[in-house]
């Protein structure tokens, strides 16, 4: 059973101000079930100064009828002395038959009903529960802004951490001069689903990866961070990367959600030879550049009908790779078109000679101008790599 404060704390909370000595018992009167109830608790005042007393000693007054022809402070005062304050509560007006100058003066101080002397106490619970289902509505509003604001500090936060935790110095190995590399991702909400990665497994062999959770936003973030964080130290091992990539899977497929899917690309760069080891688990193939700017899809490993199979090729010195996500190729203009693998060819082509942080940095300039007037739909994230010998 519950306490009589428990009920006390359901009620709302109500406060009439009128200098009318019987307006008390009749308010009492006619709404009487109400009070018995607990739906509604009533105070009393019998002008604007009391009224003000009266709020300051019950803070859960949401809802005031005042008078407008009261001595000592009328209510217009008493609204305008409300509008002052910090306590958010509405104000319904109530005066004489035919005063519409005073009423139209408090609709338009804020006050959210009227009601008409003498007073229809059907009206009178009517307007009381509009007047409390306004305040809802508001609190409800006000609460909804609050938790979007939070929300938005929680994303930026978010976000800062992803991107500490992600590569971000570049060059990240300023010493070597056998391979030059650099990338960048852009989120479409604040935090990415996309991921990428590059590490020494030893003197001669680099380790460098991309990957794309379906979706946007913080739980495809927090499973990219987790998918990172796994092939790291999978590939730390020294396992080859469709090995890599088998064991990562497996690891996965035990606690992903049914929602989620993931697409990987993972290699290995010896750096005394230029070969490099690769394998795709459903991931678009990268691109393998030449200086001249033959720029052709990866072949091996990174078919689809070739899943964590470990695909080999020899790269060049000034041969180079550009990994990317399907935000990249799936970028829409305004007339619905996508930028396309023949647009990220064709630019990989042009910047073949250049140094893969300017391959990278135009090929998001590029983006940038091509879906003009459009928001971004999907994580982007770029790697270019270039092998030096």
């Amino acid at each position: 059973m519950k306490s009589g404060d428990e009920y006390r704390s359901m009620s709302y909370q109500i406060l009439v101000v009128d200098d009318e000595p019987d307006m008390e018992s009749l308010v009492r009167q006619k709404l009487r079930q109400q009070i018995r109830d607990k739906e509604f608790e009533f105070f009393f005042s019998r002008n604007g100064e009391e009224a003000l007393v009266a709020l300051a000693a019950e803070p859960g007054i949401d809802l005031v009828l005042t008078d407008i022809n009261m001595p000592v402070m009328d209510g217009l005062t008493l609204l305008g002395r409300l509008n002052e304050s910090a306590k958010n509560v509405k104000t319904v007006i109530v005066s004489a038959y035919g005063d519409m100058t005073n009423i139209r003066i408090a609709m338009n101080r804020g006050a959210i009903d009227f009601l008409i002397k003498p007073i229809d106490f059907t009206d009178f619970e009517v307007t009381i529960r509009k007047g409390l289902a306004h305040i809802a509505r508001g609190k409800k509003a006000v609460q909804a802004q609050d938790d979007l604001i939070a929300l938005q500090q929680e994303l930026s936060v978010a976000a800062r951490i992803q991107q500490w935790v992600l590569p971000r110095v570049f060059p990240p190995f300023p010493d070597r001069h056998d391979f030059e590399l650099h990338a960048a991702m852009a989120a479409a909400k604040g935090v990415s689903g996309d991921v990428f990665d590059f590490f020494l497994l030893d003197e001669t062999h680099l380790g460098f990866m991309i990957g794309d959770v379906n979706g946007t936003g913080v739980a495809a973030a927090l499973f990219a961070a987790v998918t990172r964080t796994l092939l790291r130290a999978t590939a730390l091992r020294g396992m080859a990367p469709g090995d890599c990539l088998r064991h990562v899977r497996a690891v996965l497929e035990g606690q992903q959600d049914a929602s989620m899917s993931l697409t990987l690309f993972y290699g290995v760069l010896d750096t005394a030879t230029g070969e490099v080891e690769f394998s795709s688990d459903g991931h678009a193939a990268p691109y393998l550049y030449s200086k001249t700017g033959s720029a052709r899809p990866l072949e091996g490993g990174a078919t689809p009908a070739a899943k964590y199979q470990t695909g080999t090729v020899t790269m060049q010195p000034g041969d180079g790779l550009l990994l990317f996500t399907d935000g990249v190729t799936e970028a829409p203009n305004e007339m619905g078109e996508w930028f396309g693998k023949a647009g990220l060819q064709a630019h990989v082509n042009r910047h073949a000679a250049g140094a893969p942080e300017q391959m990278v940095l135009d090929l998001f300039t590029a983006l940038r101008y091509f879906s003009l007037g459009t928001a971004q739909a999907d994580d982007i994230t770029v790697m270019a790599l270039r092998y030096q010998g």
